[in-house]
């Protein structure tokens, strides 16, 4: 998808995000997805390989600055945009939104957290895809915790030793810059650290282990290995006024990882639904096209209403996000309602397929296996039920 069209339509949009030209990106996107990702994700998926190839394509689009200013050399799109090319995206191959989705959380938090020196630093190779971002918060014992980390930064004149193990850390290895939290004596703080691109060793850093996962392949997983890493004063994240202040920086870009996991959600139960509808007119059981069995009709109409109602929320939360405003109960909405609507999407078309739907003959079992990601990324939704009644309490009370 190296077409010098599809390069236009990506760099006229850093002018303007109206509605036909966000359409325009969509189908740019949608065109690569359909000719470059689908008839290959099976293979990549079982196989669990890493698609360098689409991702090599990804950076000529350039997805990896969609949202990044265009001063830093991105293409400063609004998060509708986003949403709807993550979308689409996941529609194809959930696994290549995983790819984007800390990357431009990564650059997320410096461009709103990060000094003049941090941004001039890193956005334009983030935004060109020169290197890409991780984010590397949970542990063990913190997951939906994020209180308790134990990883632990410790000045030493003009740098921080860092000492401690990470876990989950998606893009591990490929990534080039690390959203780490660490705490220091001012508390839990956010430090960018550099490293070698698909290296499992740079410095004080090792890959312990590669995470076996149930779906979600293609797309590494990791334990990390901090003994010792040393890195400069400087890149503990908004300088000097930064520290301690690590863990409400990242809470507040994982907003943004949300959305994205409801945006990926509606791709997938797209995908499912629309495997689903075409499979239902094709298959004939007692002499007609199962489609025409109104046991089958009722499961189509509430897939159909589910999936819709699960974009409008996600694109509710987007809206709020891109307006600056806080956006943690909806963000939690979004994410709450797209990814239970996802997986049961997913379960609805693999009985619609029947046999044939478990089967790696059909991608649906590969949604079955990707949906329950959804329900447990970017926090729990039985976390997000709390951040969701918390904020909504928290506002009666500003009201009052």
């Amino acid at each position: 998808m190296r077409e010098p069209s599809a390069r236009r339509v990506m760099s006229a949009s850093v002018t303007s995000t109206d509605p036909e030209l966000r359409e325009a990106i969509r189908e740019t996107v949608r065109d690569f997805v359909r000719r470059d990702v689908i008839p290959v994700a099976s293979d990549l998926e079982h196989a669990d390989a890493y698609p360098t190839d689409l991702i090599a394509t990804m950076r000529d689009l350039g997805l990896f600055g969609i949202t990044i200013p265009e001063e830093y050399g991105g293409l400063g799109l609004d998060l509708l945009t986003y949403v709807g090319v993550i979308e689409e995206l996941c529609y194809g191959w959930m696994s290549l939104s995983g790819v984007l989705n800390t990357h431009l959380i990564t650059a997320h938090l410096l461009v709103h957290h990060g000094t003049n020196d941090q941004k001039e630093r890193w956005l334009p190779r983030l935004a060109a895809g020169e290197i890409r971002g991780c984010l590397s918060l949970s542990e063990s014992d913190a997951g939906s915790d994020t209180r308790n980390i134990s990883c632990r930064a410790e000045r030493d004149g003009e740098e921080y030793v860092i000492t401690g193990t990470k876990m989950w850390v998606t893009n591990g290895v490929q990534a080039g810059l690390v959203s780490l939290a660490a705490r220091t004596d001012e508390g839990i703080t956010a430090f960018m650290v550099e490293k070698e691109p698909g290296e499992e060793r740079f410095g004080g850093i090792a890959v312990s282990r590669n995470i076996g996962k149930l779906g979600y392949k293609g797309l590494e997983t990791v334990e990390m290995v901090y003994d010792g890493h040393r890195v400069g004063a400087d890149c503990a994240l908004g300088g000097p006024e930064g520290l301690g202040h690590g863990l409400g920086f990242i809470l507040s870009a994982l907003e943004l990882g949300r959305v994205n996991i409801a945006a990926r959600a509606v791709g997938v139960a797209r995908a499912a639904f629309d495997a689903s509808i075409n499979y239902a007119r094709e298959r004939r059981t007692f002499g007609k096209p199962i489609a025409d069995h109104q046991a089958i009709q009722i499961k189509l109409a509430d897939m159909a209403t589910k999936i819709e109602a699960a974009r409008l929320l996600t694109l509710s939360a987007a809206e709020k996000k891109q307006a600056g405003e806080r956006a943690d109960v909806e963000a939690g909405m979004a994410k709450l309602f797209a990814s239970e609507t996802a997986f049961e999407v997913a379960v609805e078309a693999m009985r619609i397929h029947g046999g044939v739907g478990y089967t790696t003959e059909l991608p649906v079992e590969r949604y079955y296996r990707d949906t329950p990601l959804m329900l447990i990324g970017e926090g729990t939704n039985e976390i997000q039920r709390l951040v969701i009644a918390r904020g909504l309490l928290r506002r009666l009370d500003e009201k009052s």
